[in-house]
């Protein structure tokens, strides 16, 4: 964690709670982020939650004036037409969202998601105004066959071939540690970062490395945030199943009070 670069703490609810218990779960992250005297100066709090939620999410956040940001779990690589079930980037900014997940390994997983088309979104992310977070992370089989950093650095020089230097957000998730309580070793995760902001300084020069925000997720819990924020190139996290549970999340959130 670098003290020029502001830490993101990204909670990703997936398919997860509906617009009811989405207000319900954001009320109470609010309120209690509030009572902690959350400083969201010294660190941003984003939630993820699915689209159908994105228009209760908004009115409550402007409501009530939650320091909270929010964005789409994946975008369309079309701004508009004949792409039924896709949701475009511009939808997702008219809904008050700042941010959006690009290349999720669920996605690229189940849907198919190529680095072609990854990058095609990551295009119409920075096209609609809407900082992406590019997901990038190795299987087990990877790992074993390469080693960490290839083929998070191969996925991640994809996404932004040909792509003009913009504000994006990186995280890297070894698919290996998703859901499955086995996160990654600090020394683990910061050699992944370090290899992956070199990364964006090799290809859009070494301002944009030194501003670029790179995550980790994969079972990131209260429990191992304060060591992996520790890290020099680790500057947040990508929450999965940790996100839906206020105490834990919010902890999360909480880290610095942890942070040596």
């Amino acid at each position: 964690m670098a003290v020029d670069r502001l830490p993101l703490i990204a909670g990703n609810w997936k398919m997860n709670l509906d617009h009811l218990q989405a207000i319900a779960f954001t009320q109470k992250l609010a309120w209690t982020l509030r009572d902690a005297r959350h400083d969201y100066a010294s660190t941003e709090v984003a939630l993820f939650p699915p689209f159908t939620d994105l228009r209760s999410i908004q009115n409550l956040i402007e409501g009530d004036k939650f320091d909270l940001a929010y964005g789409g779990q994946d975008l369309s690589a079309h701004d508009a037409g004949a792409y039924t079930g896709e949701v475009s980037g511009g939808f997702l900014r008219s809904l008050g969202s700042t941010y959006v997940l690009v290349g999720h390994s669920e996605r690229r997983q189940y849907h198919g998601e190529t680095d072609d088309m990854v990058r095609a979104k990551v295009s119409a992310a920075l096209r609609n105004d809407l900082t992406p977070i590019i997901c990038v992370g190795e299987t087990e089989a990877d790992l074993a066959q390469y080693g960490p950093s290839a083929v998070p650095v191969t996925q991640l020089s994809a996404a932004l071939n040909g792509v003009s230097p913009a504000e994006i957000v990186i995280a890297y998730e070894p698919v290996w540690a998703i859901g499955t309580g086995k996160a990654a070793s600090e020394e683990q995760a910061q050699q992944v970062s370090a290899a992956l902001r070199a990364t964006v300084t090799e290809v859009w020069g070494l301002d944009s490395g030194d501003a670029t925000r790179i995550l980790y997720g994969g079972s990131v819990r209260a429990s191992n945030i304060s060591a992996l924020m520790r890290q020099p190139d680790v500057d947040g996290a990508l929450v999965g199943g940790a996100s839906l549970d206020v105490t834990e999340f919010s902890s999360i959130c909480r880290f610095l009070k942890h942070v040596v």
